[in-house]
């Protein structure tokens, strides 16, 4: 199978039809696809793959100037180039194989290999959970196409642990190993969605000039395929494969060899790549929180709406670290942006769950003004939650109730909420409603959240419930205003 001419990229297209592309037939359609239709850690990997097809086809673009005027540019050069590599995107056969390491031979001459399903990182297969999977034990044949997915995939968010020995140009590799780049610290990954796949590919190019600023000099790189790691102790293509921006997008995170059958692997680590603060994902948004910088982590218990303030930070001078992704320094004087966020939760070593989400931002986001009035809107909601867990706490002590029902109402409370996003983004739009937070659309619907969802967790039918009701609608209510800090207008 070759991943340039055989079919594998699953899209989506202007009828709505979900249909498998090869390479050079998703880049040439591009400008009529909606959008990819995969898993959110899939969705990242596609894009990793074609923003670095893209980036070294154009080999560029150079500045800002020529981000403007090369989206007619990508879709000639990038065939160009595809013909040009093509006999590097096999995934089986003699020769150079796509994110496969050469001479790599299972540890034991009885180790018969892992499963391939163990690619796939929502299947039950070998140690992985059963969290999106009840045929875990069950022999499966992946299809091709769905194993090319996979093989991507697996190697830029393969989590960290232990993993089986092999040799690689008769050495053997090591048993511990870390995370792949894109899981750390279960980062948020955001991209910029444009009307169709060619605008969001356009709209998230990093120039030459912004590599040189962000990554520091010589950090371009080349894409794996181009310069090849054939030995571990080969400094110059290991260092372009881990430390440059182009080298790292497609990554050899574990040393990976598809048998012929397609059914089974040789699995074992592959090269280490250095995490934040060494280098940061252009995809990736970096916070600061208690004086230290880190990356912004997604989370189950948190929706990604109430990290956007965080998110969508411009990144203004070469010394300011915290920011959002990369991406956002294209837009100037956009009116409103399309942003996807997502990422993939783990616990150390493992999965815990796959979020996503996508949201039209106005573009008084992209301004501190906005951002500070959005930030205290979502903080005037925490501390409506506080209430209301005061409030559940009250009356589930009143009639001894054990346990309170902390997370239902917190559940139902931000789910409520969040039906009301657009009044919140509304004081990024008008910053003046955010200096009388709690009467303004958004206030009020939050305020309406919270009785609701602890009506719907505190129940008053009998004269003990009413009394005990009454007690936790106290604290529910008690919190008076505050004025408001003026906000700063730019």
């Amino acid at each position: 199978m070759n991943l340039i001419v055989d079919a594998w990229i699953p899209a989506l297209c202007a009828n709505g039809r979900r249909e498998l592309f090869s390479l050079l037939d998703l880049f040439a359609s591009a400008h009529e696809l909606r959008d990819l239709a995969v898993k959110p850690h899939e969705r990242v990997s596609l894009m990793r793959l074609l923003l670095c097809i893209t980036q070294a086809a154009l080999d560029g673009p150079a500045d800002e100037n020529g981000w403007q005027e090369c989206e007619p540019l990508i879709q000639p050069r990038v065939r160009h180039y595809l013909m040009k590599w093509q006999g590097v995107f096999n995934l089986f056969g003699v020769g150079q194989r796509f994110l496969q390491l050469p001479n790599l031979q299972p540890g034991k001459a009885s180790d018969e290999g892992n499963a391939a399903t163990k690619l796939d990182l929502a299947l039950a297969t070998g140690n992985n959970p059963t969290l999106f999977d009840n045929g875990g034990g069950a022999e499966r044949t992946l299809p091709l196409a769905r194993l090319a997915l996979n093989l991507l995939t697996f190697q830029c968010f393969a989590p960290c642990g232990l993993i089986g020995v092999a040799k690689w140009n008769g050495k053997a590799t090591a048993r511990n190993v870390s995370h792949a780049p894109c899981t750390p610290s279960s980062m948020v990954h955001t991209l910029v969605l444009g009307e169709n796949l060619l605008q969001t590919l356009h709209r998230n190019l990093l120039t030459r000039e912004s590599a040189t600023d962000f990554f520091g000099a010589n950090r371009w790189g080349r894409p794996v395929w181009e310069f090849p790691v054939t030995r571990g102790e080969n400094k110059p293509e290991v260092e372009n494969a881990t430390l440059s921006y182009l080298g790292r997008l497609v990554p050899l995170s574990r040393a990976i060899r598809l048998n012929d059958d397609g059914s089974s692997i040789v699995l074992a680590s592959g090269l280490d790549y250095p995490i934040f603060p060494a280098f940061r994902e252009a995809s990736a948004t970096v916070i600061k929180r208690k004086e230290e910088l880190g990356l912004l982590p997604a989370s189950t218990s948190r929706s990604l709406w109430r990290q956007l303030a965080a998110v969508s930070v411009k990144r203004r001078a070469n010394a300011e670290a915290t920011c959002g992704p990369l991406a956002l320094n294209h837009l100037v004087d956009a009116k409103e942006i399309i942003l996807w966020i997502g990422a993939l939760v783990t616990d150390k070593g493992k999965i815990e769950d796959v979020v996503e989400a996508s949201y039209s931002l106005p573009a008084g986001m992209l301004a501190e003004s906005g951002r500070t009035a959005y930030e205290m809107g979502v903080a005037h909601a925490e501390k409506q939650e506080s209430s209301l867990i005061q409030a559940v706490k009250t009356y589930a002590s009143t009639l001894k109730v054990v346990p309170p029902a902390y997370n239902r109402a917190r559940q139902h409370f931000w789910t409520r909420a969040e039906q009301h996003l657009s009044a919140l983004f509304d004081l990024a739009r008008n910053t003046s409603l955010a200096a009388n937070i709690q009467n303004c659309p958004w206030g009020k619907a939050v305020q309406a959240a919270a009785f609701d969802a602890y009506s719907q967790c505190c129940p008053r039918q009998g004269p003990r419930q009413i009394e005990a009701y009454a007690l936790g609608f106290r604290k529910l209510t008690s919190h008076p205003s505050k004025p408001s800090t003026p906000i700063a207008h730019e």
